[in-house]
């Protein structure tokens, strides 16, 4: 016997807010650690101020397909699902950018045990990319080409200009949250440990990524 409509109903209801409640389980404790340490609580342990320019609020990234230096494209939610350091500047990757990328390299193998929580991602401007460098120097990085196209704008768009220097040339590393969000940013006079001691907190406070 089929069930009644209104039992169908509430059984999709209870369903739905048992769905709620796991997602709850897994993203408000990250949300509420990223906020007692990095966003607008007076409750601060000693010396637990980030070492990056805090992004406040944190920005949501769209969900976007780019295009790939070998012509292929990335997933949509390519910058979800993990803590994500990422640079963006210019695809030919001058002195500046290599430092920059060797930096993120480094950070990411001292976290020994957590690397695996952690990727790397390379926001390439223009249109020509050092394929042979990065393919020798650092094959795990995730390769995007941001062009003119609608969906990299639309991610261009939401990173913001720090100091008055739009972020397309600042050559900046940034650090993105599992959830997508943009949540730290560092510039080439940053110390070199200051990204290495941000996620490493962040990984200590955050259970998914």
């Amino acid at each position: 016997m089929n069930a009644p409509p209104l039992q169908d109903d509430a059984q999709r209801g209870r369903g739905r807010r048992q769905l709620i409640l796991l997602a709850s389980l897994f993203f408000v404790p990250l949300a509420l650690a990223f906020w007692l340490y990095y966003g607008g609580s007076d409750w601060r342990p000693t010396g637990s101020t980030n070492k990056g320019d805090l992004i406040d609020p944190a920005v949501p990234l769209p969900a976007v397909a780019l295009a790939q230096p070998d012509g292929a494209r990335t997933q949509p939610e390519f910058l979800q699902g993990k803590w994500t350091i990422a640079y963006l500047g210019d695809g030919a990757c001058d002195e500046r950018c290599r430092k920059a990328l060797y930096l993120s390299r480094q950070s990411r193998v001292a976290l020994n045990k957590d690397m695996d929580r952690v990727q790397r991602v390379f926001l390439a401007t223009g249109t020509a990319v050092d394929t042979a460098f990065m393919a020798q120097e650092h094959p795990d990085l995730v390769l995007a080409q941001i062009g003119l196209d609608a969906d990299s704008q639309a991610l261009l768009a939401k990173f913001p200009a720090l100091g008055g220097v739009p972020a397309a040339t600042a050559g900046r590393l940034y650090v993105i949250d599992p959830l997508g969000n943009l949540v730290l940013s560092y510039s080439a006079a940053a110390p070199d440990k200051a990204l290495l001691t941000d996620v490493k907190k962040l990984l200590r406070l955050s259970h998914i990524g």
